[in-house]
């Protein structure tokens, strides 16, 4: 298979799940460039609330992420009763682990007064982030029919769904931030109201979809908790737990770098919630590729086809280096231009466009190490990329940031460029992995 079929199989999985990525980051674009009209602070509440909310939001994710692999084996093994088998699991799985989420950050959320962060921010905050934490529960319900789809190679309803309702999202938001339409004008609070209701509505058409449509007859799609035994949800967890952990240890280096960057003043935070917003979006349709990352490399696994498992994966790491050098380009080029679609404060546009340089910088690797994080997925390799993305950014990045940043005097940008280097390790540590696995499979499977 040459490069050509790869690239075509590959973009016709992933551009589904991209563009329901980006819709999803467009509308927390949408979120800040709206809540940023309202003022600095207000912004800076929300990109605190955030830090924290998405941290745990990714957590979920990666729980949920579990069942796309071993979907996606079971598939190319052609085994209909164990993918009914996960479909069941993955529920009860995806269900708790919502109510739970949600619970820790309702419990957890007054620990924002401890963070040093100003008083105004944190009492803007906590509010709205209870909001949307509740918005948890419908988003695991919705994240696990998805996840169950995309192991089947069925990408493109999810991100209808996705982009249709976050036009709902952006709309509510106005209505409810301003006071459109005569409603009240809740401010930070009505971007909370607005994204927990768009995320019961994605559940729900999600759900309906998948019990009604053809394609998933020939599954039985029963939600009980009933006859569950512990050697299968702990199966599962042993992949989702530490996908999970993956994404805390990486995106939480992000949200503590926003902690930090609130150390330095209400300017330094805003801006970081501008540049990290706008680097959001390339990272979150680089995820589209590592979906389709996961799903080709675990069919092929499932197949036994070793050799095109690797071309797969190898071309999925080109598509991203590609892709991320157009974003590195057109971060550089409009550096100045893009924090204008935030805000008017001179100082925190100066901030934002220096630290959109460094997030240039840092696109290929980030790209890299979300594809190498997929594709290992697939082989059911999850331990060892959790301890690099621990030990790259908690041992690395984060505490070269702490000390460029407030020991040798390089300013808010010394954050950045400690993360700098923890993606740049990442990615070429993951990169080598795959290689290396891939190979090691390659040789069972001609000894064989």
């Amino acid at each position: 298979m040459n490069f050509k079929t790869h690239f075509s199989r590959t973009f016709n999985l992933a551009y589904p799940v991209m563009l329901s990525q980006l819709g999803q980051v467009l509308v927390g674009v949408a979120d800040s460039m709206m809540v940023g009209r309202l003022g600095a602070e207000p912004l800076a509440a929300a990109s605190l609330a955030n830090s924290i909310f998405f941290v745990i939001l990714m957590f979920g994710i990666g729980i949920s992420m579990a069942i796309t692999p071993l979907v996606a084996a079971a598939d190319g093994e052609g085994k209909v009763n164990r993918i009914s088998r996960l479909f069941r699991y993955g529920f009860a799985i995806n269900t708790i682990a919502g109510v739970l989420l949600f619970l820790l950050i309702i419990l957890a959320s007054p620990l924002l007064y401890q963070m040093g962060q100003p008083q105004i921010v944190v009492n803007l905050a906590i509010p709205y982030l209870g909001i949307i934490a509740f918005s948890l529960v419908p988003f695991m319900f919705f994240q696990h029919f998805k996840q169950f789809a995309e192991g089947l190679s069925q990408t493109k309803q999810a991100m209808r769904i996705t982009l249709l309702c976050n036009g709902v999202n952006v709309f509510l938001n106005w209505v409810l931030i301003y006071g459109n339409l005569g409603f009240p004008a809740m401010g930070l609070n009505g971007a909370g109201w607005a994204t927990l209701i768009s995320r019961v509505l994605m559940a729900l058409i999600m759900g309906y979809y998948v019990w009604h449509s053809k394609r998933y007859r020939g599954y039985d799609l029963a939600m009980s908790f009933k006859g569950l035994r512990l050697p299968m949800v702990s199966y599962i967890l042993k992949i989702g737990l530490p996908t999970g952990f993956q994404f805390i240890f990486e995106v939480g280096a992000f949200s503590f770098a926003a902690i930090m960057m609130g150390w330095l003043g209400v300017n330094a935070l805003a801006a970081h919630q501008i540049a990290i917003n706008l680097a959001s979006i390339s990272y979150m349709m680089a995820s589209g590729l590592s979906a389709a990352a996961t799903v080709r490399v675990g069919n092929q696994l499932g197949r036994n086809d070793i050799h095109t498992l690797r071309e797969a994966g190898f071309t999925i790491f080109a598509m991203v280096g590609l892709f991320m050098l157009v974003f590195a380009v057109f971060f550089v080029t409009l550096k100045e231009f893009l924090p204008l679609l935030y805000i008017d404060n001179p100082t925190v546009i100066n901030i934002s466009a220096s630290l959109l340089i460094i997030a240039g910088f840092f696109q290929i690797s980030d790209g890299i190490q979300v594809v190498g994080l997929g594709a290992l997925r697939g082989m059911a390799d999850v331990k060892i990329p959790t301890w690099v993305t621990l030990i790259a950014y908690w041992g690395l990045a984060l505490p070269l940031g702490y000390m460029m940043t407030f020991h040798w005097g390089v300013g808010a940008q010394g954050v950045w460029f400690g993360l700098l280097i923890g993606l740049t390790l990442t990615g070429g540590v993951l990169l080598y992995r795959f290689h290396y696995l891939s190979l090691k499979l390659l040789y069972k499977s001609q000894i064989k």
